[in-house]
């Protein structure tokens, strides 16, 4: 069924700008955020958005909900969104949200669709679809960078994204497939190098970025993981930091360290490196999808590449599901989701025109 009203929770960079987004796609957007905000092209309510009873009061005469709030809020949200009916969407990463949401999906009457932002989210789309074009697959490596454009220290990084978020990234355990066989390893081992055009990088296993995958692909992917692209050396630091320093028992106090020595910053650039091995037609082959994301402008107004290739990842879906071309209840995996149709709609078409590096179009 059709829908057109769309509640934004959270109204930062990320939020605000899907709101917009939606806007643009034709959605008539709320948004809802416990700051008053000013000169937004859409009605906004101001409440507290941990606050059940007044967010349900906020929610009224709504048909769907994306939820661009911090993960630990996304419970009680998605639980909401379940009891009034309505279509339920968010950017989570944190695999016990998307476990209470999939147990929602059981009984619900919209669509609970979580994990649609970046990784997980766009990674998942692009990895299905390159493995769909073997007869057997070896191997589906998804490797996901949000950096600066111009690193410095020797950390090499910028917190563009939540502390919390990559915080946990960095400490909790991680779903792989490995020989066949679906197990947790611990995040920020298995060190890589990776080039993206000339430029060096590492990679190292994080967590979340695969969301669904590793129970999708049991037993038709022998090898599948997920890491995070970073400048080399960032890895050891990080483990110095949280391991030998014992930031790891305070994660809370890491995030505000961490921000503070280094802030977020306009000029940053997103990496995403896709890469399967298998079969087709009995020769062993390999595809690859690397692109580099840079900041744009939308609707006038600059934007990081982490913003909007994060805002872009969910209004696609959202646009697809108001289409008719995704399922309108259930749960929804990124991996059952078609990249050719994704690209085609209006917010994923930026992806194709706004991609650089090896592969663009």
């Amino acid at each position: 069924m059709s829908f057109e009203r769309v509640a934004v929770l959270g109204l930062g960079k990320v939020g605000h700008l899907a709101a917009e987004l939606l806007k643009d796609a034709g959605f008539s957007v709320t948004g809802i955020d416990a700051r008053g905000l000013k000169d937004a092209p859409f009605p906004v309510k101001t409440l507290d958005v941990s606050d059940m009873a007044a967010l349900r009061k906020g929610l009224e005469g709504q048909q769907a909900v994306l939820s661009c709030l911090p993960y630990h809020l996304n419970i009680d949200a998605s639980t909401l969104a379940h009891e009034m009916g309505l279509h339920y969407f968010d950017l989570t990463e944190d695999v016990p949200t998307t476990n209470h949401i999939r147990k929602l999906a059981e009984t619900s009457k919209g669509l609970m669709a979580p994990q649609c932002g970046l990784a997980p989210g766009f990674i998942g789309i692009i990895g299905a679809d390159l493995a769909s074009h073997f007869d057997k697959v070896r191997s589906l490596r998804l490797r996901v960078g949000a950096l600066p454009q111009h690193p410095t220290g020797t950390l090499g990084y910028a917190f563009n994204w939540s502390p919390e978020g990559v915080v946990n990234e960095y400490l909790n355990d991680c779903e792989v497939i490995e020989d066949g066989q679906r197990k947790l390893v611990s995040a920020m081992e298995w060190v890589e190098t990776i080039h993206i055009d000339g430029l060096q990088l590492e990679a190292f296993t994080t967590s979340g970025g695969l969301g669904t995958m590793c129970e999708t692909y049991l037993g038709k992917i022998d090898n599948l993981d997920y890491k995070t692209m970073r400048f080399p050396g960032h890895v050891k630091l990080m483990n110095f930091f949280f391991h030998e320093l014992l930031m790891r028992e305070n994660r809370a106090e890491a995030g505000r360290i961490l921000t503070n020595a280094k802030p977020p910053v306009d000029e940053d650039v997103v990496y995403v490196h896709a890469a399967a091995e298998g079969h087709i037609d009995g020769q062993l082959k390999r595809k690859e999808f690397v692109r580099a994301y840079y900041p744009i402008a939308v609707n006038g107004r600059a934007r990081t590449a982490i913003a909007w290739t994060t805002s872009a990842s969910v209004v696609a879906v959202i646009e697809m599901v108001r289409d008719g071309s995704l399922p309108a209840q259930g749960f929804l995996r990124q991996e059952d989701i078609p990249l050719a149709a994704y690209l085609r709609t209006r917010t994923g078409s930026l992806y194709d025109k706004s991609a650089t590096g090896a592969g663009a179009r």
